[in-house]
């Protein structure tokens, strides 16, 4: 009698298959993960917070130095010089003047503001409108408005001086001094505003490093099984990097929440001092570009302290 050949068989799996069990294991973990975070939801909110916070801060302080970039002057980070031309220029030649001013190397932009456009923004700018319509004639000359490259006090101290030498000018206004203490307060914010954000973000990642290392405690035994039954690292490894998104991106929600709800809080203050210097400005968030930065930071941030925390103690937990 004819006996059949038994044995162990080898299961082939294709490339697809293998693909959709790692997505559906993708998909179970990071539901999975979500769903351990709401179980416990006053500590997971505690993390989020705290998170929220180290982001809001440097976000907040961030959109006030732009706000406070856009407000001085309005001339959006950029000097602009005043130059006055003489009494009865031809309006051919001042435009002339202001497109070979344009042509130059040192400048980004400049424009030709007429004496009946000055005097009309100012009556609309100023409380002296009744004033000056009084006056017999116009007293404010033709100006052209010039927008240079350079931010440097130095080199415009140059530009001026080189300017004013030219035939249809009578006299070119810039401060330079108020320049150089608005650029060195700017520069020096954003250092700040730079340092604070670093120290912050490290310390995001040293809590998020500790959370996952105290999951990884709560959960060793589990992994040491998992371990024994022939768990790759990678399979070990996911859970806890969904734990650091998930603190990550709910992190940075907060962050958006509270940066939205400190500049609400701020935009009436400022408006009505703005209002009270005859000038409509007021307060702007962080917008949608802004917004994404911060979501990308969190996530950034809380995947780094998991991936850190998992490097560090996962490997400390073998079957024994």
């Amino acid at each position: 009698m004819n006996q059949r050949a038994t044995g162990a068989t080898t299961a082939v799996v294709s490339r697809i298959e293998r693909l959709r069990a790692w997505m559906l294991h993708h998909r179970l973990v990071a539901v999975g993960s979500i769903r351990d975070l709401l179980q416990n939801p006053l500590a997971s909110m505690m993390n989020w917070l705290m998170i929220g916070i180290a982001l809001a801060l440097p976000s907040i302080l961030y959109m006030l130095l732009v706000n406070a970039s856009e407000l001085s002057g309005n001339w959006g980070g950029e000097p602009r010089v005043s130059i006055y031309l003489v009494e009865g220029v031809q309006r051919d030649a001042a435009r002339k003047l202001t497109q070979q001013l344009a042509s130059q190397a040192e400048v980004a932009s400049s424009r030709f503001i007429s004496r009946e456009r000055s005097l009309r923004d100012f009556k609309q700018d100023s409380d002296f409108g009744d004033l000056l319509a009084s006056l017999d004639h116009n007293p404010l000359p033709d100006a052209i408005e010039v927008t240079p490259l350079t931010r440097n006090p130095a080199e415009l101290a140059t530009l001026t001086e080189r300017w004013r030498e030219l035939d249809l000018v009578e006299s070119v206004s810039v401060n330079l001094t108020w320049l150089e203490r608005l650029f060195a307060i700017l520069e020096f914010s954003e250092r700040l505003v730079t340092a604070l954000a670093l120290v912050l973000g490290v310390g995001v990642v040293l809590v998020m490093g500790n959370t996952v290392r105290l999951a990884i405690l709560n959960r060793r035994q589990e992994i040491e099984i998992v371990k024994l039954v022939g768990g790759t690292d990678a399979f070990v490894r996911r859970p806890f990097l969904y734990l650091g998104f998930w603190y990550g991106l709910g992190g940075a929600l907060m962050a958006m929440l509270l940066t939205q709800l400190s500049i609400l809080a701020l935009a009436g203050p400022v408006a009505n001092l703005a209002g009270s210097y005859g000038s409509s400005f007021t307060l702007t968030g962080p917008g949608f570009t802004g917004s994404l930065i911060i979501l990308a930071t969190g996530v950034l941030l809380g995947m780094t302290g998991a991936i850190l925390a998992v490097s560090r103690h996962l490997g400390e937990v073998e079957p024994g």
